[in-house]
């Protein structure tokens, strides 16, 4: 087997990564690259779960190989997300249900590119957050757009999820392209993150450019994110 980064190699790396020598610094670098290693981890899991159920394998079998419940590993890599979805990662997943519950909490009957962009702040640690905070992207600050454009309407006790817009839904297939186009075998929220960047058109977009994002400088930030943990397929 073919060992990953030992502890060694990866103290170095946050010492050659962190902006000084201060331990606060090394700290937060460190916190940093878990959370890009838990990243990638989320998506090979995800990779050879799918690679499983393709080939006919139950979810106890699957569970009994991961060690956990058949009912842990069916919520954390099922979450009842249609076959066109398989390829994204947990943290992607659950970004789009966060895009739904944000929108029906805005008291929307559907989910658009902006409710999408909401939902990649609620996935703690997603690549895709981080970036936004570098930015100086907010949460606060994308709802405060978006209630500007299409206000909050009064929520029903019973509405059931949204429907994506066409203009979300063609996001979200963007975002299998943006994946392959990194040589990514799988969608995370940076790979959602890039799609959002990309239609002039859509709200999100308007929101981003209006905060001084850019689908490129977005990119060359995920490669460098990513570059030491995920390679290029051949």
């Amino acid at each position: 087997m073919t060992p990953g980064p030992n502890l060694q190699e990866l103290i170095a790396t946050v010492q050659t990564d962190a902006s000084s020598t201060d331990p606060l610094d090394r700290l937060a670098t460190a916190s940093t690259t878990v959370a890009e290693l838990e990243e990638v981890a989320d998506a090979l899991l995800a990779h050879f779960v799918e690679e499983c159920r393709r080939r006919g394998r139950s979810w106890s079998e699957i569970s009994r190989s991961l060690g956990v419940t058949k009912q842990a590993a069916h919520k954390r890599f099922s979450l009842s997300t249609p076959p066109a979805l398989e390829r994204f990662t947990p943290r992607a997943r659950a970004a789009l249900r966060a895009a739904a519950e944000a929108a029906l909490a805005l008291g929307h009957r559907y989910v658009g590119t902006e409710h999408l962009l909401l939902g990649l702040f609620e996935p703690a640690g997603g690549v895709a957050a981080r970036i936004l905070a570098e930015k100086g992207v907010t949460r606060e600050r994308v709802e405060e757009s978006i209630v500007i454009v299409t206000p909050r309407s009064p929520v029903a006790a019973d509405e059931s999820e949204p429907p994506l817009t066409p203009r979300a839904a063609e996001a979200i297939e963007r975002a299998r392209a943006e994946a392959l186009a990194l040589g990514h075998n799988y969608i995370g929220t940076e790979h959602l993150l890039l799609a959002l960047c990309c239609d002039p058109e859509s709200l999100a977009t308007r929101i981003l450019v209006d905060a001084g994002a850019d689908h490129d400088r977005f990119r060359d930030r995920v490669i460098e994110m990513l570059s030491g943990f995920v390679k290029p397929a051949p």
